[in-house]
């Protein structure tokens, strides 16, 4: 089990965008498990809604994305590289998630070509699926990330699991 501070080392996010409280199984550039603890003191659940608080949808694909990234860069992380989401695609919400809720993210790496990866990522409260997604993510050198030099991703449907 990795708690927050393993995860800081690995993952260049913080407060108050790091939204991945711990990983409690990680295999390396094959998948993960990363739990998101949902507390009323989110910032966002200020005008997210006012009487009815609800995680955006967008912050859950994110903390998806998180774990993804964990998941590519593996526990000790790689010096000088950084992890960005270039794509998402397949993204549906199934029920909302509020203060309180603990959220399960799952994802498994179902694709890699060269710095390039795709992973089925899923996010479950209580166990049931609040929301699935497939995603699209580029491990880049930090400088190069910084320059706005990402390479466009590969053509979709380009190799299948374990042949790249």
């Amino acid at each position: 089990m990795i708690d927050v501070i393993g995860i800081q080392k690995v993952l260049p996010h913080r407060y108050p965008f790091l939204l991945v409280d711990r990983v409690t199984d990680v295999e390396k550039g094959k998948r993960a498990v990363g739990i998101k603890n949902v507390t009323t003191n989110e910032p966002f659940f200020q005008g997210h809604f006012p009487g009815n608080p609800v995680m955006p949808g967008v912050l859950i694909l994110e903390a998806m994305a998180q774990v993804v990234a964990f998941s590519a860069l593996g526990p000790g992380g790689v010096q000088g590289k950084v992890p960005y989401l270039v794509g998402v695609d397949r993204a549906r919400f199934r029920r909302p998630v509020v203060p309180g809720d603990q959220l399960r993210i799952e994802i498994e790496l179902v694709r890699a070509r060269g710095d390039f990866g795709r992973a089925a990522c899923s996010a479950y409260v209580d166990g049931k699926l609040a929301a699935d997604a497939e995603m699209t993510f580029a491990i880049v050198d930090a400088a190069q990330g910084r320059d706005g030099g990402i390479p466009p991703a590969p053509p979709a449907g380009v190799g299948t699991a374990g042949q790249e």
